[in-house]
């Protein structure tokens, strides 16, 4: 990301290594814990160095609010992680985060974005308001930790 970005309640900004801390105690609070989707210390450290990653955070100056992990490669784009702090939601950074998301592939001249969702995730919407659309569906992918089974959503957008 070439410059900082105002947010509502804070600023998106590039984030890398020298963040991770703050973005696992994001993660940590952010994806509830009994469907296993917060990825793990070593998870992002993993994918940071590789081409095309982008880490975005939106900092609220004492605090890291949320970020957004995706990766660029072979003409698209993936979302790969999206989270918000619970204490900062409602506040428009998932907004904010996927606006710059959209915008960032955009500049590439990327123009096929997707992700993978839990269908039960109440991101599901935010990722609607973007003009993402249901591609496919992966049965019972997902285990609650009370034994539920939850479909996973692949959605597309062509920008």
């Amino acid at each position: 990301m070439s410059s900082v970005q105002p947010s509502p309640v804070g600023q998106l900004r590039a984030a890398g290594w020298a963040d991770l801390d703050a973005v696992m105690e994001v993660m940590s609070t952010a994806f509830d814990p009994g469907f296993g989707e917060a990825w793990t210390r070593a998870q992002c450290a993993g994918i940071l160095p590789m081409a095309g990653v982008t880490l975005t955070l939106a900092d609220g100056g004492n605090s890291v609010l949320g970020f957004s992990l995706f990766r660029e490669v072979a003409g698209e784009s993936e979302l790969l992680l999206l989270a918000v702090a619970p204490a900062a939601r409602h506040c428009g950074i998932g907004t904010q985060l996927m606006r710059h998301y959209v915008e960032s592939a955009g500049r590439s001249g990327i123009r096929k974005l997707h992700l993978e969702v839990r269908d039960s995730n109440p991101a599901v919407s935010l990722y609607r308001q973007h003009d993402f659309i249901v591609e496919g569906r992966r049965r019972n992918y997902y285990r609650g930790a009370g034994g539920q089974l939850h479909d996973a959503l692949t959605m597309i957008r062509r920008i």
